[in-house]
C-alpha cells in the first residue's frame, strides 16, 4: 500500500511516527484549533499529534517495509490496468457529453446520462460529478438527494471544489441534511480556495448581506470582484446571451404579462412573416436567436441565415449584425476580419451605428486595417450619438485608458453611466472598478459591490433561472425549488422570492409541512433587504397572520410602512389604513385611517374600488361612533311620535311616499313621449367615381416591430 502525503506532513522512514514543518509555535496552535474544529463539525481529517508536533493528513501508524520485486511488478501492472481504463472513461465520458450538448430531446439526454452514471462508478470524476448535480436537480435523472449527498461526499474527500461547494449548499438549504450554517460556511471556503466561483459568488453575498458571517463590504468586495473578472472576461461585443428573469407570482397571477417570454404561437407567426420575406422579422429573429432569451435557444445558424436574407434585401442593420458575427466568430461561423469589415463599411455608409461601431473596433484593434485611434474615435461617437450601447462604451474605455484623446475620467463616467442604462455588462463592470478604485469618483465599496454582484448574475450560472422556470411549468415543485434554492444562496433576489413563492404556494416533498412557511418567511425576508416591495408586504402579512412565526402587529406595521414609504406601495398603505381603523399594533385612529386609503387610491387606480367600499364602511362606522358619542339613542328613545305626529302617522307617510313615486313615474312617461322620433337619414347625391374619398380608416397590412436590440 503507497500512502500519499497531500500536505503539510512528511513521512519519516525510520520511525512509526510522523514529522512535521510545524514544531510547537503558534502556527501549531493554529493548525490544532482548525483541527478541533473540524473534528466537532464531523468533517474528514487525518492528523495525528506526536510528541508536541501537529501533522496533516499523516497515517498512522506507518509501517513500511521495502517492496519485494513480485511486489513492484504487481504495481505496475495495477497503475497500467488503472491508466487504461481512465483512458476508456475519460473516452466515454467525452462522448456523452458531446452528445447531451448536441441534442435538445428530453429522452435522448435521459438515455445519455444513463451512459454518464455507469462512467461514473468508474471513478471519473468529472461524470460524478455530472451525475451528482442531476440527481440533485432532478434533471434527466429521478431526483435523489442523498445519493448525491453520497457522490458529493466521496468527490470532495478527493478534493473537488465542485462538490465541496455542494456540500455547503447542502448544509446551507438542510437538504438530505441537518441544517448547519456553520458547515455551510466551512465547505463554501474550501469550495472558494479550490477556484469555484460559485462558492466564491455565494461568500460574496453572506459576507454582502450579513447571511452566517459578519457583514463586510470589503470582503464581499474580494469575492465579487474576483467572479466579476471571470464574467467580464467571457463577454463577447455581443453582450452573450440574455438572463431572463421570471418572477412567479407575477406569472401565476398574470400569465405572460411579465416573464418577457415570446409564446410559442408568436414566434411560428414571426417565422412565417420572415419566410414571406418580411425584412423587420428576418432582422428580429436573426437578434433573437443570436442572444438567445425570451424563450428562444442561442442559435448562430439560424441567425446567420436570417441575417443574410434581410442583408440581401438592403437592411442595414441585418448588415452591421452580418459583420459582428464575422468578427467573433463562432462554432458555426469562421472568425474573418475582411468579410466582417466589408458588412460594418456598408452597414455606416447608410448610417447604421451598428456598421459605426463595428469600424470603431476595428480601427482601435486593427482587425483588417491598420489601427487609426482618431478614425476609431470617430465611428464610435457618431454610434454614440445614435444612441448604440457599443459606441458608448468604448468611448468610455478610451476616455478611461487615454487611448487617442487626453484622459478624462469624468467623460469615461459619462459614457459608462449611459451603457449601463442600457443593460451591458462591460459598462457595469468597469463602473464597478471605478467605485472600488476611487477613479474618477469618491471611493464606494458599497456602490462597487452591488455593481460587480449585478455583473456576477449575468455569469453563466444564471441559465439554471430558466432551467428552474421550465420544471415549475413541468409541475416539478421539487427539482425547480432546488435549483431556485441554490440560486437564491447566490444572491438572486428573484430566486429567492421564487423559493418563497414556492413554499408558500404549493406543496413540496423535500420539506416537512410545519417547515415551509418558516423557510418562505426566510426567504422573503432576503429579498425585501434587496428591495422587492411584494417581499417587503408579505413579511407583513407573515407577522399578521402568524405565518412562520408569532403574530406581531407592532412588527407588520414596521414592515408595511416601509414599504409604503420606501416603495409607496397602494397595497402597503391600505394595509396600514385597515391597521389604524381597527387599531391592530397601533392606536386606533378613524381620520389616519382615510388618510391611508386616501393615499392608496391615489398611488394606484385598482385600489379605487376596494378603497371605495373601504371608506364606505368608515363612514358608516364614524355616523355609529358619532351618534353613540351624542347619545342617539337615548334621544330617539324620548320622542313619542304618536304624540307629534297623531296615531296614523305611519299611514300618512306611506301615503306621502306612494304620490312622490306616482309622480316621478308619470313626470318620467310624459318626457319620453315628448322626445320626437328621429327621422331616417337622407341618401346623399352619388360622387363622380374620381371624387370618390380614399377611406381614411382603411386597415394597412400590419408590419410586426422591430425587435429591441438586447443588450447584456
Amino acid at each position: 500500500m503507497v500512502y500519499r502525503i497531500k500536505s503539510f506532513g512528511q513521512v519519516n522512514k525510520n520511525s512509526k511516527s510522523c514529522t512535521s514543518v510545524f514544531s510547537e509555535s503558534s502556527t501549531g496552535t493554529l493548525v490544532k484549533g482548525i483541527y478541533h474544529l473540524l473534528s466537532f463539525l464531523s468533517l474528514p481529517l487525518t492528523a495525528c499529534i506526536h510528541q508536541n508536533k501537529t501533522h496533516f493528513f499523516c497515517p498512522s501508524p506507518i509501517e513500511r517495509d521495502t517492496p519485494t520485486t513480485y511486489e513492484a511488478e504487481t504495481n505496475s501492472e495495477e497503475q497500467a490496468e488503472q491508466r487504461h481504463v481512465a483512458e476508456e472513461a475519460e473516452k466515454e465520458y467525452q462522448t456523452a457529453l458531446r452528445m447531451i450538448n448536441g441534442t435538445n430531446r428530453k429522452s435522448q439526454k435521459k438515455e445519455l446520462y444513463e451512459k454518464l452514471l455507469k462512467v461514473a462508478w468508474k471513478g471519473h470524476h468529472k461524470a460524478m460529478e455530472k451525475v451528482a448535480y442531476a440527481m440533485l436537480f432532478g434533471d434527466y435523472m429521478t431526483q435523489n438527494i442523498p445519493k448525491a449527498k453520497e457522490l458529493f461526499e466521496k468527490l470532495a474527500l478527493e478534493g473537488s471544489p465542485k462538490a465541496q461547494m455542494a456540500l455547503g449548499f447542502l448544509y446551507a438549504a438542510g437538504l438530505g441534511v441537518n441544517s448547519s450554517q456553520a458547515k455551510a460556511l466551512i465547505y463554501y471556503t474550501f469550495g472558494a480556495l479550490g477556484g469555484n466561483l460559485v462558492a466564491h459568488m455565494i461568500l460574496g453575498y453572506r459576507y454582502w448581506g450579513g447571511v452566517g458571517v459578519p457583514q463586510s463590504c470589503e470582503s464581499a468586495l474580494t469575492h465579487y470582484r474576483l467572479v466579476a473578472n471571470h464574467v467580464a472576461s467571457d463577454v463577447s461585443l455581443t453582450g452573450g446571451s440574455a438572463v431572463q428573469r421570471v418572477r412567479l407570482l407575477d406569472e401565476v397571477e398574470n400569465p405572460g404579462s411579465t416573464s418577457g417570454m415570446l409564446e410559442e404561437d408568436l414566434i411560428q407567426y414571426y417565422q412565417f412573416l420572415a419566410e414571406k420575406g418580411d425584412v423587420q422579422a428576418q432582422v428580429g429573429l436573426g437578434q433573437l436567436h443570436l442572444h438567445g432569451g425570451r424563450g428562444v435557444e442561442q442559435n448562430h445558424q439560424r441567425a446567420y441565415d436570417y441575417f443574410n436574407q434581410a442583408a440581401n434585401a438592403g437592411n442595414t442593420h441585418a448588415m452591421a449584425f452580418l459583420g459582428k458575427m464575422y468578427s467573433d466568430g463562432s462554432e458555426y461561423l469562421s472568425q474573418n476580419n475582411e468579410t466582417a469589415l466589408q458588412y460594418f463599411k456598408k452597414a455606416s455608409d447608410l448610417g447604421n451605428p451598428v456598421g459605426q461601431s463595428g469600424l470603431g473596433m476595428a480601427y482601435l484593434y486593427g482587425r483588417g486595417v491598420p489601427v487609426n485611434y482618431e478614425l476609431a474615435l470617430k465611428y464610435f461617437q457618431k454610434a454614440a450619438e445614435q444612441g448604440w450601447v457599443d459606441g458608448q462604451l468604448q468611448l468610455g474605455t478610451m476616455y478611461y485608458n487615454g487611448i487617442g484623446v487626453k484622459r478624462d475620467y469624468k467623460q469615461a463616467l459619462k459614457f459608462f453611466n449611459l451603457a449601463s442604462q442600457a443593460g451591458h455588462i462591460l459598462a457595469f463592470y468597469n463602473l464597478a472598478q471605478m467605485h472600488a478604485t476611487g477613479t474618477g469618483v469618491m471611493r464606494s465599496c458599497h456602490t462597487a459591490v452591488e455593481l460587480f454582484k449585478n455583473v456576477c448574475e449575468r455569469g453563466r450560472w444564471s441559465e439554471r433561472l430558466m432551467a428552474a422556470y421550465r420544471s415549475f411549468k413541468d409541475g416539478d415543485m421539487d427539482g425547480s425549488l432546488v435549483q431556485y434554492l441554490l440560486l437564491a444562496e447566490q444572491g438572486f433576489e428573484v430566486a429567492q422570492s421564487n423559493v418563497a413563492f414556492i413554499l408558500d404556494q404549493t406543496e413540496v416533498r423535500i420539506f416537512s409541512e410545519n417547515e415551509t412557511y418558516p423557510r418562505a418567511l426566510l426567504h422573503w425576508t432576503r429579498a425585501a433587504a434587496q428591495g422587492y416591495t411584494v417581499a417587503r408586504i408579505k413579511l407583513g402579512d407573515y407577522h399578521f397572520y402568524g405565518y412562520g412565526t408569532d403574530v406581531d402587529y407592532e412588527t407588520a406595521v414596521i414592515h408595511y410602512r416601509l414599504a409604503s414609504e420606501q416603495q409607496h406601495s397602494a397595497q402597503a398603505m391600505f394595509n396600514l389604513g385597515y391597521m389604524h381603523e381597527k387599531g391592530l399594533g397601533i392606536k386606533q385612529d378613524i381620520h389616519l385611517a382615510k388618510r391611508f386609503y386616501d393615499m392608496a387610491a391615489e398611488a394606484s387606480p385598482d385600489a379605487q374600488v376596494p378603497v371605495f367600499l373601504a371608506l364606505c364602511k368608515l363612514g358608516l362606522v364614524y355616523t355609529l361612533q358619532y351618534m353613540h358619542d351624542l347619545n342617539m339613542t337615548e334621544l330617539v328613545s324620548q320622542v313619542d311620535l304618536d304624540q307629534l305626529l297623531g296615531p296614523e302617522w305611519d299611514l300618512y307617510l306611506m301615503t306621502v311616499i306612494a304620490l312622490l313615486l306616482g309622480t316621478v313615474i308619470a313626470y318620467r312617461q310624459r318626457q319620453h313621449q315628448a322626445v320626437p322620433p328621429r327621422p331616417p337619414p337622407l341618401s346623399a347625391p352619388a360622387r363622380p367615381p374620381q371624387e370618390q374619398p380614399q377611406p381614411e380608416d382603411q386597415v394597412q397590412p400590419e408590419v410586426p416591430p422591430q425587435a429591441e436590440e438586447e443588450q447584456q
